[in-house]
């Protein structure tokens, strides 16, 4: 269900409509020197070195009120805080029921209306830097998201 493709040091996490669900960004380590991060990185991916963590960003939830010159009334902020109010308890509960230790919230990059979720996974194993090894971990708890109706 779930498609990624490697840009450059992260992710691209894509759903079964090729439309982009998240980002998924490994966590490589201290590496020196720092001028040569992009050289010892494309070397760890060639070599399908492992990671033992790494963090997913996916967005969170949409308020539908934050727009330039946008007009709305009473009654439509309050049906939309409450929605907002209903999804972001339904994240806590997830975050708490899947024994997330880390999170952070944040507004999204590409859309100043919406919140976007980064989890800090950390994996059983180590992961190795290959395409379907992090394709398969990544979509066991997208997957548990999407059933939750999350994402």
């Amino acid at each position: 269900m779930w498609k990624v493709e490697r840009e450059g040091y992260y992710f691209k996490i894509y759903d079964q409509r090729k439309n982009v669900a998240g980002y998924f960004a490994p966590e490589y380590g201290a590496i020196y020197p720092e001028e040569k991060a992009d050289e010892v990185i494309e070397q760890m991916h060639k070599r399908h070195e492992t990671v033992k963590s790494g963090y997913l960003m996916i967005p969170m939830v949409k308020f539908g009120i934050f727009g330039e010159d946008r007009e709305m009334h009473f009654a439509y902020l309050l049906k939309q805080l409450d929605d907002v109010k209903k999804r972001v308890t339904m994240w806590s509960d997830f975050i708490t029921n899947n024994h997330i230790r880390h999170h952070k919230i944040t507004i999204s990059h590409t859309d100043h209306d919406m919140l976007s979720i980064t989890l800090d996974l950390v994996f059983p194993s180590p992961l190795e830097l290959e395409k379907n090894a992090i394709q398969n971990e990544i979509g066991k708890i997208l997957d548990l998201i999407h059933a939750d109706g999350l994402l």
